[in-house]
């Protein structure tokens, strides 16, 4: 029997590589249990929907980890993966500019307002450069737990552009600092920008301004106050047409775009000035993992995430890998931490079964801690059920040929 691990990160808990070692490691001691002696053979691919973990998809795909020293959301120096393969890279954005490498707050610190108003994208810029270094000239854009929301200027900064106020002096980073852009210099933008392909990979769909924009939506939890909503959303506008002046009427245009208000506006960059093509996240992992390709004579999928709810229906890791064993024909089974999904949701979204580590520890709090021991535990009695699903089979195939041989 040969089973396929695709599953996404369980948030708080474990990365999507280590939950495919877990369920691997449980699968194999529970059919070993049932059916001592017998094969079973496991393919483990790590997946995730464009955020989060999609630099370790990368790397779990042949991809090769690489490292730059780059500026921090607020101007200290961070050490910030990508991933490269011949001439393609992934870039995981929150590595350089994300609320996780905000100081202290792996420590317990939140985010405020003057990380809100302050916080830039330059290391995300820094990051494209690096790449473009090594020569990659195809380059897709994870997005996603930003610090930033300052309209994708930080980018700019990074690849050379120059953001001047009306004294010739140039910005500081964040978004707040916009307000007071009178010009950008181009000159110096990296010209190799020119013969690079850029996806942008993002399930985000609000535009960069107004009440469904950068701000708006995703500014709380970065920190803002409803006034430093206003003012940075108004900042971004001046933003927009500044920008419009140096690049054209479609850079206005491309405020409204799906996708534009994602990472704090890196999604509006992206699009206006690196001309990139926006995908589904999910659409863009699972092709460069190529798993429908090595789905090829599996006889099960197993993929899953943290919580299974109704956010997983519309796009997340679980319901693409589904569709990809769909389309392949091969039965998927879903595990989670815990799933708030009812039962007729689970049968329409394609999972043949689902099982959460509630059904062990019915404590949620525990479960994330000891996610990892109660996840291959969990595996190991999907591991038996599917030696008693081998046997029952072995066992039915047996008598149809003896039946045959008696006719």
């Amino acid at each position: 029997m040969r089973v396929v691990i695709a599953p996404d990160k369980f948030k708080g808990s474990l990365s999507a590589p280590e939950v495919a070692s877990r369920l691997s490691a449980g699968l194999k001691a529970g059919f070993a249990a049932g059916r001592p002696g017998e094969g079973f053979e496991t393919t483990l691919i790590p997946v995730a929907d464009g955020g989060e973990g999609t630099l370790d998809a990368a790397v779990g795909s042949g991809f090769t980890r690489r490292t730059a020293t780059v500026t921090g959301p607020t101007g200290q120096p961070v050490k910030a993966d990508f991933a490269v393969r011949g001439e393609e890279a992934v870039i995981e954005m929150a590595a350089a500019s994300g609320l996780a490498v905000l100081p202290g707050f792996g420590d317990g610190s939140a985010p405020n307002t003057e990380t809100a108003k302050s916080s830039t994208s330059l290391g995300t810029g820094e990051l494209i450069r690096a790449a473009l270094d090594l020569g990659c000239r195809h380059i897709i854009l994870g997005v996603g737990g930003s610090a930033n929301t300052d309209g994708g200027a930080g980018v700019l900064q990074g690849l050379g552009a120059v953001l001047l106020d009306a004294d010739g002096r140039e910005l500081p980073g964040g978004g707040a600092a916009l307000a007071r852009l009178d010009r950008i210099d181009f000159s110096g933008f990296d010209v190799r920008l020119e013969a690079t392909e850029f996806v942008l990979a993002s399930d985000v769909d609000n535009p960069l301004l107004g009440r469904t924009g950068a701000a708006a939506i995703f500014g709380p939890q970065k920190g803002s106050t409803p006034d430093d909503v206003a003012s940075l959303d108004a900042a971004l506008a001046h933003f927009v047409q500044v920008l419009a002046e140096e690049l054209g009427p479609e850079a206005r245009d491309a405020a409204q775009a799906p996708g534009a208000g994602a990472a704090g506006g890196v999604g509006y960059i992206a699009i206006a000035a690196l001309n990139a093509a926006r995908r589904p996240g999910i659409d863009v992992v699972l092709e460069f993992t190529e798993l429908e390709q090595r789905l090829a004579g599996a006889d099960l999928v197993i993929t899953g995430e943290g919580s299974l709810d109704e956010q997983s229906l519309l796009g997340k890791t679980p319901m693409g890998v589904a569709r990809a064993a769909a389309r392949s024909g091969i039965p998927v089974i879903a595990v989670c931490g815990r799933s708030t999904l009812s039962p007729e949701q689970l049968t329409e979204s394609g999972f043949e079964s689902v099982h959460a580590l509630t059904e062990l520890e019915a404590n949620v709090e525990k479960c994330i801690a000891e996610a990892g021991p109660l996840l291959e535990e969990l595996a190991k009695h999907i591991g038996v059920r599917l030696s008693e699903k081998a046997a029952l089979t072995q066992d039915a195939a047996q008598t149809e040929t003896k039946e045959h041989l008696n006719v």
